[in-house]
């Protein structure tokens, strides 16, 4: 079951303070998420909680026009400033990684407010490797820069250890600027850098995890941009608990928009976190698969005290298994199983065939020529 929450309430005041709206879609027909029930995936459900009770009070199919009302999206507004109005809205927020200019495509048809960028998922796509350091930092930003230039919602990019010391990540941050994300994650491990939640991590020191925060911030400023600055730490794995919360505190101080510690091990590691400077924005990573953290559901990681969400192996793990089962019927002399396969004209409608068609008649030569002989 894939679950997806759009809008609900805020972490900025106390739980029962709000009157709390929540909308969800799943990809399994009528399924029971502990007192939620889940309609098929035309459908949007909006629940009202408060005082922690949660009702349904009305259906919405998933083209309608009122679903659109929450969205923080303006033509007017810079990805970072509808990152910031996303952060700033009540509700915890989904975003997942996408690793391409297609997957993110999907991720805003699918009517999701942001996205990331998963070094995991990239690494694996355009290179075929682990997420092991070896992808670089220029084959990064160009992949980058084909998600953020194909959709229109915000896009937070994986930064990495920002590829060196604290004038490399200066570099890193004015180019992730330059191509269009609305934040970027940087966390502090040694270079080369290790995969999330597997074994051989290393941090740098506190000192030098602390001054590439203070180098991302110096970076914006002199950009004249407000990129968003997720600040990253591995220590929790790689040392202890006490020295991730400690490293959240400094990075806190230094100006990071968003704190995260990656692999925290249980719901009560995930709440002193988000005991930090309890107006700070924090971001839950829920590794699918069989991670180190706890996969909890939206409400739960709301009221712990999350503000985004980031799933890192949702779209390229399903990804993976579609296309080897796909291959699979195709070795046996049959085509993949219809229910699996989009039609050819639902996936010229997902990569705007129709759109370009329409637009291509603004310019057909026949019709202008025909227009010049008549104004003639």
């Amino acid at each position: 079951m894939k679950l997806a929450i759009l809008n609900h309430d805020s972490i900025l005041s106390k739980p029962n303070s709000w009157s709390h709206y929540q909308s969800y879609s799943s990809s399994s027909p009528s399924t029971s998420f502990s007192n939620i029930t889940i309609s098929s995936t035309f459908q949007r459900l909006i629940f009202h909680r408060n005082n922690q009770n949660i009702k349904r009070i009305s259906c919405l199919t998933s083209n309608n026009p009122i679903q659109n009302q929450s969205t923080p999206n303006s033509s007017s507004s810079s990805p970072p400033e509808l990152l910031r109005r996303l952060l700033k809205s009540p509700g915890v927020h989904q975003g997942p990684a996408c690793f391409d200019a297609l997957s993110a495509k999907l991720v805003e048809k699918a009517g999701f407010e942001f996205c990331f960028t998963s070094g995991f998922s990239v690494s694996a796509a355009r290179l075929g490797l682990p997420d092991v350091g070896l992808i670089s930092f220029g084959e990064m930003l160009d992949q980058g820069r084909q998600i953020t230039q194909a959709v229109s919602i915000p896009v937070i990019g994986d930064g990495d250890n920002g590829y060196g010391n604290a004038m490399n990540v200066k570099r890193t941050v004015k180019e992730f600027i330059n191509a269009g994300f609305a934040g970027i994650i940087l966390e502090d491990q040694v270079s080369p850098k290790a995969c999330g939640h597997t074994h051989g991590r290393k941090v740098v020191s506190r000192e030098e995890a602390v001054m590439r925060i203070k180098a991302a911030i110096d970076a914006r400023k002199e950009s004249g941009s407000d990129i968003v600055i997720v600040a990253r730490t591995d220590s929790r794995q790689a040392i202890s608990l006490e020295e991730s919360l400690w490293r959240s505190r400094a990075f806190a101080d230094a100006g990071a928009d968003v704190l995260f510690i990656d692999a925290l091990t249980s719901k009560d590691e995930m709440k002193a976190l988000c005991e930090i400077f309890p107006l700070l924005p924090k971001m839950a990573n829920m590794l699918e698969g069989g991670g180190k953290s706890p996969i909890l559901n939206p409400i739960e990681l709301e009221e712990i005290g999350f503000k985004i969400v980031s799933y890192p192996l949702s779209l390229i793990g399903v990804s993976i298994r579609a296309m080897q089962d796909a291959l699979t019927a195709i070795k046996g002399g049959r085509l993949p199983p219809p229910a699996s396969l989009p039609s050819f004209d639902e996936i010229k409608e997902t990569l705007g065939f129709n759109a370009y068609y329409e637009e291509e008649k603004r310019y057909d030569t026949s019709t202008s020529q025909q227009d010049f002989q008549r104004g003639s």
